[in-house]
């Protein structure tokens, strides 16, 4: 049996502020399977972000383990948390980080080129369902902020990643774009190899994945039942 993407085993997040310890994440078990999808809720605040920077390698765990893809990434130095983000993993920014001085079309082959693809039919699919074609010439300083995510959407994608991490991917665009949107990112679960965690506000766009999980009071809980700790 294939190992999940993500495991985390009794992890547990805290900042400090001053004399006032905040805890994030209070020994959470979790596991995301390869192809499954997941939308994470939760209050403003709650630390939704904060749980897809861990997953991404950017803030590390106060305790506990996270394992990626059947390896355990405490293990990890800087070079084998490149080769995972290159390969791997794919991270939509609320955001965006693009690239200014580069076009769309620039902007989305970064991936390729540090994994030593080129651009390809996928990446035509892509850019077609997101509406972004027409401005692949385009530098992305000139786009709108919605066209500015479509394009960061398009990026996360186009080496096809075995994980992607969305925050709040369709914040910017309008309820038609963000509905293509969250067809294209359930669609990539169902007929690829991608598994999905989505932070989201919108009911309607949790509605897209397959599992709801609420993250509250340190603890993730399935959106229907009330666990301490959560397994797909």
């Amino acid at each position: 049996m294939e190992s999940p993407i993500v495991t985390l085993t009794h992890a547990s997040k805290s900042f400090v502020d001053g004399k006032d310890t905040h805890s994030v994440l209070d020994n959470v078990d979790f596991a995301l399977a390869t192809g499954a999808s997941v939308a994470l809720t939760g209050a403003s605040g709650s630390g939704k972000s904060t749980l897809l920077n861990l997953i991404a390698g950017f803030e590390p765990l106060s305790g506990g383990e996270l394992w990626l893809d059947g390896e355990n990434s405490l293990d990890w130095k800087d070079p084998q948390w490149s080769r995972f983000r290159h390969q791997k993993l794919g991270v939509i920014f609320q955001q965006f980080n693009l690239l200014t001085p580069l076009n769309v079309k620039q902007n989305i082959a970064f991936p390729l080129h540090l994994n030593q693809q080129k651009w390809s039919d996928w990446c035509y699919y892509l850019v077609d369902a997101l509406g972004i074609s027409e401005l692949l010439e385009r530098h992305v300083s000139a786009l709108s902020g919605g066209q500015q995510q479509r394009v960061a959407i398009a990026r996360a994608l186009a080496h096809k990643p075995k994980l992607l991490l969305a925050d709040e991917p369709t914040g910017n665009l309008d309820h038609k774009a963000g509905l293509e949107v969250m067809k294209l990112l359930s669609k990539i679960t169902t007929q690829g190899n991608t598994a999905v965690l989505l932070v989201t506000h919108s009911p309607k766009c949790a509605s897209f994945m397959q599992t709801k999980l609420v993250l509250d009071d340190g603890c993730l809980r399935n959106a229907d039942l009330t666990p301490r700790a959560a397994t797909l």
